[in-house]
């Protein structure tokens, strides 16, 4: 399948028939990589002062990774600049591009392969003609990790033996989904049953049996995934030879990448895979210094931070980024 077939491949997003609709959902995915599971804020809106000063974050679920980083870039944000981050659980990167179109998030987390539809208004179709013209680019994160979870006594050791399994590949108009989809069609894997959910409900299917498989887009280590692997055998199913490089070719923002050894336990070695980017977007109607402060006030403070911080630094922040650049942004990488 070429990349354009890939790219083209819509999903059917529930009651999403455009990127407004997007921005109401509260969906039920706690994808680190993406989603969510209640909606719910972080635990303080960043207490009083002036509300020209409060800035609204979305993140994901509480069950990945990209909300707990985010609470840890509210306290570097507040401590180190005059603004107050309001961080908010969502469905993550679909979902918070709408939250960014309409103006109801300030800064997001997103994947840069969604960013990438988003902007150029193609990949699923809650994007597909509806470029949203307005999503600016701050910084990339970190490597977003496609892990293929199993248990070790469901015998899928290749994603070739999800052929007739029942495979949950994230919640619905997700990114997670989508890179799940990708993957599968790259595969040629099509005679499977999907199951829709995130993370920690995908967990809690694979112990109870009601699938056999799941998908899970974020930095390792996940802990929807650990503790999983604390009550259960699991298996992280390789993605790599012929497959992983069918999959790149067809899908250029896909990179190599490895899950190091005993990341989960009972999981000795290194797992070959396939990861997109993490990354921080804003939209044209932020102004400039607001985007460079809050920049500044992350990149200048990363010994601050203790989630991912073998990924995030300067030089790596332009990485992977798949969308033009907020001028804020741009002042303050550019200094």
């Amino acid at each position: 399948m070429s990349s354009d077939q890939t790219r083209r491949r819509f999903l059917t997003v529930t009651g999403a028939t455009s990127i407004a609709a997007l921005a109401g959902c509260t969906g039920g995915s706690d994808d680190g990589g993406d989603g969510s599971e209640d909606g719910n804020e972080s635990e303080s809106d960043g207490g009083g002062g002036d509300s020209a000063n409060r800035l609204s974050w979305h993140a994901g679920g509480t069950g990945g990774t990209y909300f707990p980083l985010s609470n840890e870039f509210k306290t570097v944000v507040e401590a180190n600049s005059d603004f107050s981050l309001n961080v908010q659980s969502t469905g993550a990167s679909v979902e918070n591009v709408g939250s960014l179109a309409d103006g109801s998030a300030d800064f997001a987390l997103i994947q840069n392969d969604i960013a990438s539809f988003a902007k150029n208004g193609e990949g699923i179709d809650a994007f597909d003609g509806n470029p949203v013209e307005s999503l600016q680019g701050v910084a990339t994160l970190y490597p977003e990790t496609i892990t293929l979870v199993t248990l070790a006594e469901n015998d899928i050791s290749s994603i070739g033996d999800l052929s007739g399994a029942t495979v949950n590949t994230g919640d619905l108009g997700s990114g997670t989904q989508v890179n799940a989809q990708q993957i599968l069609d790259s595969a040629g894997i099509s005679d499977y049953n999907e199951q829709n959910a995130g993370f920690s409900q995908a967990s809690e299917q694979l112990a109870n049996g009601d699938i056999d498989a799941a998908f899970v887009v974020g930095g390792w280590p996940v802990g929807a995934i650990e503790d999983l692997a604390n009550t259960n055998d699991i298996e992280i199913v390789s993605i790599s030879g012929d497959t992983r490089e069918t999959i790149k070719s067809d899908a250029s923002w896909f990179a190599d990448d490895t899950i190091p050894g005993g990341t989960y336990s009972g999981v000795d070695e290194d797992v070959d895979t396939v990861a997109v980017q993490a990354m921080i977007a804003t939209h044209s109607g932020v102004e400039a210094d607001t985007v460079e402060t809050v920049t500044a006030a992350i990149f200048d403070n990363l010994g601050e931070l203790s989630i991912k911080t073998d990924f995030i630094s300067v030089d790596s922040a332009q990485d992977g980024m798949s969308i033009e650049l907020h001028e804020g942004a741009a002042a303050y990488f550019d200094a």
